[in-house]
């Protein structure tokens, strides 16, 4: 699915030297057929936005409808909620299992937030990328940082603004969700958070969700078809 086969012909005269009878040159000057396997490595796309910018809701669009996407699951250190599975839902750990894994190199990104844990695995998502897949994830800046540093050559920087910060205070609102002192914490957090968007490889505005969506699926399109991700498998016929 993630690589794809052409053909073309050449010469002889093209080919390195190859000391095989199977390729000698008789004298005359014979045209090979050669299938050339393209094998793409995955890109690894890492939305980051202040809280109520929508990078959530965009990574989430992004994976609903490419299911050739992989889903990475997160480690976390809070217990469980009803009707969440080991696995499928989060990697649960205590404390001191999550501080190992940060320690000896077996999380790409974490943090802990107020007592809790949060992190990103290595190995299934390095393990993706190596089959050609590719992977969403919405997490903060300081997050973004630590991936590009380990893997340099695969993350793929968004970062999502909004229009105003008056758009951005009347979002939070408008979830209905927060008290007056969380929406002032969380917009004193978005102003130091929005500082940081130069640090990041592209930068759109969510003024309509629909926009902003096809605007980060363009991005990801655009970074699957860097010629610095593909290679050529090349065997002859």
């Amino acid at each position: 699915m993630f690589n794809s086969l052409v053909s073309f012909f050449v010469s002889d005269s093209a080919l390195p030297v190859i000391r095989s009878r199977k390729w000698a040159i008789t004298g005359k000057q014979k045209r090979e057929k050669i299938m050339a396997q393209i094998v793409r490595r995955g890109v690894c796309l890492v939305i980051s936005a202040p809280s109520g910018a929508g990078k959530s809701t965009i990574a989430q669009a992004l994976r609903s409808s490419d299911a050739n996407l992989f889903t990475s699951i997160s480690v976390t250190t809070r217990a469980p909620r009803p009707g969440e599975e080991e696995g499928v839902h989060y990697y649960y750990r205590d404390l001191e299992q999550f501080r190992n894994m940060a320690a000896q190199g077996e999380l790409l990104e974490w943090a802990e937030v107020f007592g809790r844990g949060y992190g990103t695995p290595r190995a299934p998502l390095e393990a993706a990328l190596e089959e050609g897949k590719d992977v969403v994830l919405d997490i903060d800046w300081q997050g973004y940082r630590q991936m590009k540093k380990a893997l340099p050559g695969d993350v793929v920087g968004l970062f999502v603004l909004p229009p105003s910060l008056e758009e951005l205070e009347a979002r939070l609102r408008g979830r209905q969700s927060d008290s007056e002192e969380e929406i002032r914490k969380r917009m004193q957090a978005s102003e130091a958070e929005m500082s940081h968007w130069s640090e990041f490889d592209y930068v759109l505005v969510n003024r309509n969700l629909d926009e902003a969506v096809e605007q980060a699926r363009s991005v990801l399109e655009a970074s699957r078809l860097a010629t610095g991700r593909s290679s050529f498998k090349r065997t002859a016929s």
